[in-house]
């Protein structure tokens, strides 16, 4: 089984070649196959699980472009995206990796995550960003290479901070104009050039809520591939101001106690991590420590 860590050996950086002759062995590798964003599985029995196989062509698909993810329990992992008007075999099925959280194990999401980033990075760097010649695959390193000019492009990552920030036993959560569902969250936002990772905490609550912070510490983080952030999360104390949202970004925003929440988000997201955390430390009569 996979260490925690998810030690995927893909550490060796190592991709399938263009011609994709690594998928034509016949040892069988886990396929994290993807179609308009969505991830094709099995479905049978009422369980959902990646497929296994040695290609996907043994599944009755045609694979398009393709990347080399590492190992799991002695298989292969391989991430590939199928072409939009290809039919899913039966026993077979497209799902959002939100929606998949629940049903596949801890690993196998990890992966799927992965997966998707790369593939997405993959599609949207077939082209030079400094002369525009078309790129290909650089040997030895994960990365997009220029054949005319030698530029590389390595996979693209966008840190985020998100943060919790507590007031006399509340929690502050907002609802962003982006929700598609009546959900609040803790507030987010990207880090921009030349910000410290806390500097960005300051500038983001002071622009979405109007309040000050202090006590600034680090949470924890998660790979967040959609498409490609990564959120490095925080928690702080209130310092000064009274909320006044930016509407423009925030529809409302408030100070929740732990037993009276609004709806908040899903068990996959490092925001309900923090709001877990929160209500944990409140249920015991005392904050935790954060990671």
């Amino acid at each position: 089984m996979l260490k925690e860590e998810l030690d995927l050996r893909t550490l060796d950086d190592d991709t399938i070649s263009e011609d994709c002759s690594r998928t034509s062995d016949a040892a069988e590798a886990w396929w994290f196959l993807f179609i308009a964003g969505d991830m094709i599985v099995m479905e049978r029995g009422g369980v959902i699980s990646v497929p296994l196989a040695a290609n996907p062509t043994a599944l009755g698909l045609q694979g398009g472009r393709e990347w080399h993810l590492g190992t799991l329990d002695g298989h292969r992992c391989y991430g590939a995206e199928i072409g939009i008007n290809m039919p899913i075999p039966d026993g077979m099925a497209a799902w959002g990796l939100r929606d998949l959280y629940e049903h596949l194990d801890k690993s196998h999401h990890r992966i799927a995550m992965k997966a998707s980033h790369m593939i997405e990075w993959d599609r949207t760097t077939g082209f030079c960003s400094r002369c525009g010649t078309e790129t290909r695959r650089a040997e030895g390193v994960v990365a997009k290479e220029c054949p005319a000019c030698g530029f590389l492009m390595f996979p693209r990552l966008s840190p985020a901070v998100i943060v919790l920030i507590e007031r006399d036993n509340k929690l502050l959560l907002a609802r962003a104009r982006r929700f598609k569902a009546d959900v609040y969250s803790v507030l987010a936002g990207f880090v921009e050039p030349g910000e410290t990772l806390e500097e960005t905490v300051r500038r983001e609550i002071e622009e979405e809520v109007g309040i000050r912070v202090k006590n600034i510490r680090y949470f924890g983080s998660q790979p967040w591939p959609f498409p490609d952030s990564l959120m490095i999360g925080f928690t702080a104390e209130y310092e000064s101001g009274e909320i006044r949202i930016e509407e423009e970004e925030i529809v409302d925003a408030g100070w929740f106690e732990p037993d009276s929440l609004p709806n908040i988000p899903g068990k996959i997201s490092i925001a309900r991590q923090l709001i877990d955390w929160f209500i944990e430390g409140k249920s015991k009569g005392a904050s935790k420590t954060p990671l």
